[in-house]
């Protein structure tokens, strides 16, 4: 069984949710669902130029191998939001650069044939737990790490 985990950072501070949970948050805030070590949701708000949403390891399309369980990726313009985002909470800052930092982190729908992991390869952890790639991607956003993520 995967990592299950869900938080929400609102005025500096991290609180730890039941799973799923998507309480109304103060703005600038950011959740993040971890699901099974798959997959981590990202929710931003104030979303700036981005969706609001963007996916860390797998997206839900590719997971569940269905076009309908969430919206098509644009990872470029997920990686600008969040990037803004970030020259919010931290007053301001190189955003181009963040933009380009962080889109390394961002999940884009691909054909699940394609993650078939060939077991002989030396593999980096984060293409295997999202939780890991989760707390390089909260430290990219200079954010302290919560809860679990933290140990």
């Amino acid at each position: 069984m995967g990592f299950f985990g869900t938080y929400a950072y609102e005025n500096g501070d991290w609180k730890t949710l039941s799973e799923g949970e998507l309480p109304p948050l103060a703005e600038p805030s950011l959740w993040i669902d971890i699901h099974d070590s798959d997959i981590t949701s990202v929710v931003y708000a104030p979303a700036g130029t981005g969706s609001g949403v963007a996916y860390l390891g797998l997206t839900p399309r590719t997971y569940f191998e269905n076009p309908n369980a969430s919206d098509p990726t644009d990872t470029l313009r997920e990686a600008a939001g969040l990037a803004a985002w970030w020259g919010l909470v931290h007053g301001g800052g190189d955003v181009p650069g963040k933009q380009a930092e962080l889109l390394q982190y961002l999940a884009e729908d691909e054909d699940p044939e394609d993650f078939e992991l060939d077991e002989a390869e030396d593999i980096d952890e984060e293409a295997v737990f999202v939780e890991v790639k989760t707390r390089r991607f909260l430290t990219a956003l200079d954010l302290p790490l919560p809860g679990e993520l933290s140990a």
